[in-house]
This record gives structure tokens, C-alpha cells and sequence, in this order.
């Protein structure tokens, strides 16, 4: 692969203003929309080395065949520029957006001649005004109910208003009492607009005059002996009391706000997002965001509020918009979000108080999306094939990798080095089939490597009564782990695909183990954490599995698991050899050995601290502190 594009732009043709430029692919296809504030400076990172660029980015630059760019006034016209393009060319490496499940929202038809709320879950509806989303549909309709007695609107469908003002009999709802539309023959087309305008600032939120006027309204008409009237004013002011307190109040009874928790990994990321009216929670959605390039958190940042505000206009926009973290470019989003607003608008990092509060509520709802997201697609049968079918096709195998074993190599600075073996079977993890490796001597991760397979593979050829070699540690069932006695489960049943966690140097460790042991029949492969591609034995490039990949999803599941294993194993080894420590002192019980550990925390501190703080500890008497402490120093 030629280290330079074909074409890369020559040397000073590339402007310095602000801009959005477009990469294009085979057939003119759009593959990426960006902006920049000095487009020579943004587009020269792209055209760098490909050996210096990320593997997605380097991906996306060769897959292209032509980058254009257009030149724009402002950073926020390259804002704007930026939104419509990314909306009208769908391009496939800009971050996609996927809404975790269909949300009701309460939705009024301001385009109608007689305006109704209703329920519904779509969200396209021309001139509509929507609040929500709602959690549950029963949550919306008890919302409406409480608010038509306060704002009697309409209701009813629409052919059922045609019919009610064609014949003039009003419709079902209206005789009932429950619809206060125009075909009741109680309110006049404008009279119906005008309750429609309150019932929309009422839950805009920030207008406390209804409940002021009710309040007043109740006591006047109460003054006047009038209590038939004052009782219409109490219910309706009850009414609005019960839809404010199924919102929580969880800032300033003045905050219009939205609020964003992002939970990310190194594929996709989850966004929580709450809708903040009045101090009061009017609305949460939770999305899924495919993340084709690898981006920083600010920019995904800015990412989510383009879509989010790419077409809202005046109070959608709420005056202060909290984030985890400021986007690159926050100056110019704020300004553009602002013109569309018509008012100020401020990006803020929720630090510290309620907000601070509320973010990391929204980050951990945001951490459970994702874990949701993820879990459905290894809980689908139909997805677990597929993913098998295309890890087969992407490596060449002969056959789909029914059995796939994934190793990783955990240490503590050089020592307590092990290593872990976990199993899938038709892309389910055999947790009674996991290893641990105690690795005594080693020089490295490769060596490390090459030593686990080795004594792994040697288990193929054994014949059926010899027994796994004694230095493979069967953990506890704590970890799902059936820990055996007597004659373990043999390792002779061989797998399709045996997958290391690392690159190059791992994948070629593993290899000179397959070579030795006689087993290159087995397919092997490397994860590399950061950038997620799989390499595979002799080859300079590596095995690229496209973003929205089952196989990737199911690569990754195993290297985690190994990874989570390893650590575990190593963690427990770690503990094993304190507890040996500090039994090797005279005199030292199991329980003053907890209360010594309870007390300073670890061997470390304990070896600092002095005999007259070791005495200090109940049960521990002068004589005892000081063979402690000698033995310590000693070690």
C-alpha cells in the first residue's frame, strides 16, 4: 500500500478558512462530513503517513477517492453547513444515532384548525408540539387526563370532529364531558386556541400563573360564599399539583435545562438524555450512537447536540445545556444554538451540587443502555450464527469456529504473572471450561504467551487417562468456575479458532506455539484493544470487520471476558501471597492477620509503620509488634 494518497491535495491548494469538507467514495458517495476552523490545518492530519493514522481513520482515507471541501463565512455557518450535510448524505463513518426503544410522547396538532393532545409514539407529526417522551403510555394518558380538566382541549380524532361539527352533535368525549373542543358547542374555534396556547405554556414549564390565578380564583369565589365555584377552582388546582409532582424537582424551580450522560467504549456509546422544565424532569430519551471513526468525548459531544437541536427552534432550545464534558468548538456551538434559540444559551460541565448529581444519575442510566444494547445481541440465537458465520468469512476458515478459546496475559508490574483461558461455544461462554496458567519465570507478554499456549496445546495429543498438567489453576465457583478434584476435565477437545489478546508479537507467539505443537490446523488471531482490528499469522495488515459486525461484537465479548478473568485470577493470587507473608510470622494468627490487614490496609503500610503502631492494635503485645515488624523489615 502506497504510504501517500492519490489524491491528496497539492501543497497550498487547501484554504485556510473555516469550512466543512466532504471524503468521497466509489460512484461519488459521501463517506465522511466534518468542519473545521482552519481547513488546511484540519484535512493535513488525514493526509499524514497511513502508517501514523488510527486504523479506522486510515480505513476511511483509503477507502475514499476524493476529498472537496467549501469555504463558509463563520465557524457556526460551518455548524450549520455541517448538520445539513450530514443529514441529506447519511454518510456511513459519521456517528449514527439509534434510539433504544420507541418512546410515547404527549403531543399537541398546533397545525390543526381545533388542536387535540393525544398519545402517540410518532415523532414526524407537521406543526405538532411534543413533551415527553413519557417512560409508559398509561404515564401520558394519566398526564392528559389530570390536564383537560384544567385545559379543556380536544381530544377526540379527527374524523370524529369533521363528523361532530358536520352534524353538529358533538362527539362521544364531549358528551361525556371529556372533550372541550369547538364540537361541543362550549368554546368557539379562537376560544379553543387560546386554552390550546395555556395548556402548551403550562407544560413548557416556568409559568406559575395558573396555579397563582386558581389559587386567587378559589378564595375570591370562597369570600363570595360561593363555594360550588371555589370547589370547580380547588379540583383544577389539585389537578395541576398532581401532574408537577409526577415530574421530580430536581433543580431550581427556575432551570430549563437538558442534560446529557454519555457511557461510551471504543464501538458505540449511550446517551441519556433529561428534558428539564420548571426544575422538573418533563422528559427522558435514552439512544444508541454507532461510532464508525474513532472519536475524542468533546467531539462526540458535539456530535449528539447537533443531532439533538439540528432542528429545533425557540424554546425546544433550553437556556443551559449540561454536558460531561465541552466540546472542542463549545464557543461557536453555543453561538449557534443560540441564533436558533433567539435567546443566550450556555454549554456547562455539570461539576458540582444538584447537577453534578443529576449527570452521574444520567451517566449510570446511560452505562445500563449500553449494557442492554450489548447483552440483546448476544442473548439472539440468530445473531450468535451470523456472528460466527462472518468470523468464519473474515478469516478464511473452512469452517464456522463453533469452539473459539481467547487467552490473556495479567501482572502486577512484572510479578504474580498468569495467564487465562476462556471458552465460547456457539458464541456462549463455558464458564466450566475456563483456565488459569500460574506462569513462574517469563520475560515478557510474548514469552508469557508463547508458555500458556504451549502447555495448552500439549493437552491435545494426551491420551485419554492422563490428567491436565498441575500447574493450571481451576478457579472458584464464585466466578461460575467448577473447580475439580480428582481427574480434571481433559483439554482434548480442540478449538476451531484460538484468539489472543494483543497484536502482532502476541499473534506470533501464538503461532510458534501452534507451529511447535504440530496444530497449525487451528485458526489464530489477535485482538488489539485500542483499535479493534483483528491480525492474523504473516500478514502486515490487519483484518478490518466493519463497524456494525456480530463478529466484532463477539471478538470483543471474548477478549473482555479474558481480560476480566485473567485480572481476577491474579487479584486472588495477589491476596493468596500477603496472607503467606504474614503466616510465616511466629506467634501471628489467622485473625490478628485480618485485623493487622483491616487495620493498615496492606503489607506495604504495615512494613512502614513502627513497632509502637503495630502494639497499638488490640491483641498485639510488645514482644509480638516487634518479631512482626523484624520479620517484615527482614523480608
Amino acid at each position: 500500500m502506497a504510504d501517500q494518497l492519490p489524491y491528496k491535495p497539492q501543497a497550498g491548494e487547501i484554504p485556510t478558512n473555516p469550512g466543512v469538507y466532504r471524503f468521497r467514495g466509489e460512484g461519488g458517495r459521501v463517506l465522511y462530513v466534518g468542519k473545521a476552523k482552519n481547513l488546511r490545518q484540519r484535512l493535513s492530519n488525514y493526509f499524514a503517513p497511513l502508517h501514523t493514522l488510527h486504523e479506522r481513520t486510515r480505513r476511511m482515507v483509503t477507502t475514499a477517492t476524493e476529498v472537496e471541501w467549501t469555504v463558509v463565512p463563520t465557524d457556526v455557518d460551518s455548524l450549520q453547513l455541517e448538520y445539513q450535510w450530514i443529514k441529506e448524505f447519511d454518510p456511513p463513518f459519521n456517528v449514527k444515532y439509534r434510539d433504544d426503544k420507541s418512546y410515547p410522547f404527549l403531543a399537541v396538532t398546533l397545525a390543526d384548525e381545533a388542536p387535540r393532545v393525544m398519545v402517540t409514539r410518532n415523532a414526524k407529526i407537521r406543526g405538532a408540539k411534543y413533551f415527553g417522551p413519557y417512560p409508559k403510555v398509561w404515564a401520558v394518558r394519566d398526564t392528559i387526563d389530570l390536564m383537560i380538566k384544567v385545559f379543556p382541549i380536544r381530544t377526540c380524532s379527527d374524523s370524529s370532529y369533521r363528523r361532530a361539527m358536520q352534524s353538529g352533535r358533538p362527539c362521544f368525549p364531549g358528551q361525556i364531558g371529556k372533550c372541550g373542543g369547538p364540537c361541543s358547542q362550549k368554546v368557539t374555534v379562537e376560544e379553543h386556541r387560546a386554552i390550546v396556547d395555556d395548556f402548551v405554556a403550562f407544560m413548557q414549564g416556568g409559568d406559575e400563573r395558573f396555579t397563582r390565578d386558581l389559587t386567587a380564583k378559589m378564595k375570591a369565589a370562597a369570600i363570595a360564599t360561593d363555594y360550588e365555584l371555589a370547589a370547580v377552582y380547588r379540583d383544577k388546582l389539585e389537578s395541576l399539583e398532581a401532574v408537577l409532582t409526577k415530574s421530580a424537582l430536581v433543580l431550581p424551580d427556575d432551570v430549563d435545562a437538558d442534560l446529557f450522560g454519555v457511557a461510551e467504549d471504543e464501538l458505540d456509546a449511550a446517551v441519556h438524555h433529561f428534558v428539564i422544565r420548571g426544575g422538573r424532569v418533563r422528559g427522558v430519551y435514552s439512544r444508541i450512537v454507532d461510532k464508525e471513526l474513532s472519536i475524542s468525548g468533546g467531539d462526540l459531544v458535539d456530535q449528539i447536540l447537533q443531532h439533538t437541536y439540528g432542528e429545533a427552534k425557540g424554546t425546544d432550545i433550553p437556556r443551559r445545556v449540561l454536558v460531561p464534558e465541552l466540546p472542542p468548538a463549545h464557543d461557536e456551538l453555543q453561538r449557534f444554538l443560540t441564533q436558533r434559540r433567539g435567546t443566550k444559551v450556555e454549554i456547562q460541565v455539570a461539576q458540582r451540587g444538584q447537577r453534578a448529581e443529576l449527570m452521574r444519575n444520567a451517566t449510570l442510566n446511560a452505562q445500563q443502555t449500553l449494557v442492554r444494547h450489548k447483552s440483546r445481541r448476544s442473548s439472539d440465537f440468530a445473531t450468535r450464527s451470523q456472528a460466527l458465520a462472518d468470523l468464519q468469512e473474515a478469516l478464511g476458515m473452512s469452517e464456522a469456529p463453533l469452539r473459539i478459546e481467547c487467552y490473556d496475559i495479567s501482572h502486577l508490574q512484572g510479578t504474580n504473572v498468569v495467564g487465562s483461558m476462556v471458552v465460547f461455544e456457539d458464541g456462549l461462554p463455558r464458564k466450566d471450561q475456563y483456565r488459569s496458567f500460574s506462569i513462574a519465570e517469563t520475560t515478557d507478554d510474548t514469552d508469557s504467551m508463547h508458555q500458556v499456549l504451549t502447555r495448552r496445546l500439549a493437552h491435545l495429543d494426551e491420551p485419554p487417562e492422563e490428567a491436565p498438567d498441575a500447574a493450571e489453576v481451576a478457579t472458584s465457583e464464585e466466578e461460575g468456575v467448577v473447580t475439580e478434584t480428582g481427574t480434571r476435565r481433559r483439554f482434548s477437545y480442540p478449538p476451531q479458532l484460538l484468539i489472543v489478546d494483543g497484536g502482532q508479537p502476541q499473534v506470533a507467539a501464538a503461532w510458534r506455539a501452534l507451529r511447535e505443537s504440530g496444530h497449525t490446523e487451528i485458526a489464530l488471531a489477535g485482538i488489539a484493544k485500542r483499535l479493534e482490528e483483528l491480525w492474523v499469522p504473516d500478514d502486515d495488515y490487519p483484518v478490518i470487520l466493519p463497524r456494525s459486525s456480530e463478529a466484532l461484537y463477539l471478538v470483543q465479548r471474548l477478549r473482555d471476558e479474558a481480560h476480566r478473568f485473567a485480572i481476577r485470577h491474579q487479584r486472588s493470587r495477589r491476596k493468596r501471597d500477603i496472607h503467606t507473608v504474614l503466616s510465616e510470622v511466629p506467634g501471628l494468627g489467622e485473625q490478628r492477620i485480618k485485623a493487622l490487614l483491616r487495620h493498615f490496609g496492606s503489607v506495604a503500610a504495615l512494613r512502614e509503620s513502627t513497632v509502637e503502631q503495630i502494639e497499638e492494635l488490640p491483641g498485639i503485645g510488645s514482644k509480638l509488634a516487634a518479631t512482626i515488624h523484624a520479620h517484615l523489615r527482614r523480608g
